[in-house]
């Protein structure tokens, strides 16, 4: 029963988000970007939403300038072919569906020319926040029935122009992060729930270098945040030989990823522009999940994870039609942080090719608006856990999973 409430580890559940992207990271934080698939988004700074991506891009936008914006995720993931293979009720089960819901991702940022050299930015984001759930009866409801996540970074930024070709920028990525899981086990569908939050904060060093007019290059690096969630455990339809054990107060350990990302921007032309991204997620910091309670001593459950590093790649264009409008496009590929051996219904992570398309409306010199739309198609992914999987619980199951997901982004851009 102790290694039930690992929920097979409890970052699992920030990985809801596994058709969008290599493990939890959501990159939906500027609607433009998305038009391309977020290819140069490192380098591209056509507005201030692009300082998620790289803070230095600040010092190409003059006065003061305001973005809001939002992603409408609309995720379709199934699981078939389940089975059962604990030694109660074996054999293959109902398909699941909707195990992913809808959910919109908000962000917003500003930014202020303090003079020729510095700028000053904010940025609101959401970089994790869905939910996934399962049927509490169905096969693999030990692994995982109910994850929910919320996050929401606060990111003061700084931008200096340091020669005419060069800007460097940092920020300060202060997140708040909650999360709730739940399985059922043994004792009933009501079984176990977990939640817990925090506030910690990280760092961000980005530069732009600009080789002419028409040709920029940017370089981003943000740091891991370790994150030390405090919360409950709760259980109540449990024995009370169980009870001091499963309500009680814990804290749980978790290393979010580096990232670092190059990207490349160019105008062939008054009308056509080309840029690439690449960008290296440190999952290999996401080794384990250490879980403290007060009850045995503290230490009440440690799970390895064994994730990898994950790479993601993108190329785009974009085409000025008019004065006003421009059009955008894009294609990428996004790698698997959890292989085969470890993934869990909670993280049915593979691989994924990402098409983008977007729209730019450019209202007059003051107010812009952007559209962008993503399919991604994620590569069938399998589970095949049994009594000697890492996930630690008592029951196995096997299931073949289906994700794809469609994405509908939408900001305003304004002037002053």
């Amino acid at each position: 029963m102790k290694k039930l409430l690992t929920f097979t580890a409890l970052a699992s559940v920030m990985a809801i988000a596994n058709a969008n992207a290599a493990g939890f990271h959501l990159r939906e934080q500027s609607a433009a970007a998305m038009g391309n698939a977020f290819a140069g988004a490192t380098a591209g700074a056509e507005n201030n939403s692009y300082a998620y991506f790289n803070a230095a891009g600040l010092t190409r936008h003059k006065g003061k300038q305001f973005n809001i914006g939002g992603t409408y995720i609309a995720p379709e993931a199934s699981a078939h072919n389940i089975k059962n293979k604990s030694s109660v009720n074996p054999g293959e089960t109902s398909d699941v569906h909707n195990i992913v819901h809808s959910a919109i991702a908000p962000n917003m940022s500003y930014s202020q020319q303090i003079n020729d050299k510095y700028t000053f930015g904010l940025g609101i984001n959401v970089p994790f926040g869905m939910v996934t759930k399962y049927d509490a009866r169905w096969a693999g409801a030990d692994h995982g029935a109910t994850s929910k996540v919320t996050a929401v970074t606060t990111t003061p930024m700084i931008a200096y122009k340091a020669t005419d070709k060069l800007s460097l920028g940092a920020g300060l990525p202060i997140q708040y992060f909650k999360a709730r899981l739940t399985s059922t086990g043994a004792y009933g569908t009501a079984g176990v729930a977990l939640q817990g939050d925090t506030v910690d904060v990280g760092y961000q060093l980005s530069a732009l270098y600009e080789l002419s007019d028409k040709t920029r290059f940017g370089v981003n690096y943000r740091s891991e945040i370790n994150h030390k969630l405090k919360g409950e455990i709760e259980s109540p339809n449990m024995p009370s030989l169980y009870n001091p054990i499963y309500n009680q107060d814990i804290t749980a350990r978790i290393d979010t990823p580096a990232l670092f990302s190059v990207g490349a921007y160019h105008e062939i032309n008054d009308k056509w522009a080309v840029m690439a991204e690449y960008q290296r997620v440190f999952w290999n910091s996401f080794d384990s999940i250490d879980i403290y309670g007060q009850e045995r001593g503290g230490m009440f459950s440690s799970t390895p994870e064994h994730w990898e590093d994950a790479n993601f790649y993108a190329i785009g264009a974009s085409y000025q039609i008019d004065d006003q409008w421009k059009l955008r496009l894009g294609l990428a590929y996004d790698d698997a942080a959890v292989k085969m051996d470890y993934r869990t219904p909670r993280i049915p992570d593979s691989r994924r090719i990402w098409y983008s398309t977007g729209l730019e409306y450019k209202y007059n010199e003051n107010l812009t608006f952007d559209m962008g739309f993503t399919y991604i198609q994620a590569k069938e992914a399998k589970i095949d856990i049994d009594n000697g999987h890492p996930a630690p619980t008592s029951r196995g199951v096997s299931a073949e999973y289906e994700n794809s997901v469609k994405m509908w982004g939408l900001s305003l851009n304004y002037k002053f």
